[in-house]
């Protein structure tokens, strides 16, 4: 009952607008200030990610894997993600409040959220995980009042025909 509402409901619609916009305010000016100020370096946060890795009460290293990932991949390729974390933001935040391609944007801030947490940082992570979930499952009337009213009916008709191309071309 409650997932209905959320998902079909105007006045839903209203009240996740409001959250939509609210989360994409504070990623767009997190990334417009990285963007802009004298220059974002994630290698301090990702060393210090290495180096002080959560760990569970028995004083074991909870999240190996991110660990591995964080010293295989993404410090060796550090400048990589000076580039997409603030660009990321940024985009994220300007999808939720434009209200163009929600979900997706949420998905991905989402991810980000999730990253920042499996790195040990809590600051306001569980806050933007619990209301991007509440966006995320809502699906298209988190966007309604926003451009997805006219961004969806038109990727839902262009990749229609497309089906229905390649369908011709394949019979």
């Amino acid at each position: 009952m409650f997932a209905k509402w959320l998902r079909e409901n105007n006045v839903a619609a209203g009240i996740l607008t409001v959250i939509r916009v609210w989360l994409g305010y504070n990623w767009m000016t997190g990334g417009w200030g990285k963007l802009t100020g004298e220059g974002f370096d994630a290698s301090g946060f990702l060393k210090g990610a290495v180096a002080n890795p959560v760990k569970g009460p028995d004083g074991h290293m909870v999240y190996g894997w991110y660990v591995n990932f964080l010293e295989s991949f993404a410090i060796p390729n550090v400048d990589l993600f000076n580039f997409i974390v603030p660009l990321g933001e940024f985009l994220i935040g300007l999808g939720l409040i434009l209200g163009a391609l929600t979900t997706a944007a949420m998905f991905f801030g989402l991810v980000m959220n999730f990253s920042f947490f499996l790195a040990g940082t809590v600051s306001h992570n569980p806050t933007d995980i619990f209301f991007g979930f509440i966006i995320l499952f809502a699906g298209f009337n988190a966007g309604k009042y926003g451009l997805d009213r006219y961004v969806v009916p038109f990727i839902r008709k262009v990749v229609l025909k497309r089906g229905e191309e390649t369908a011709r071309n394949v019979a």
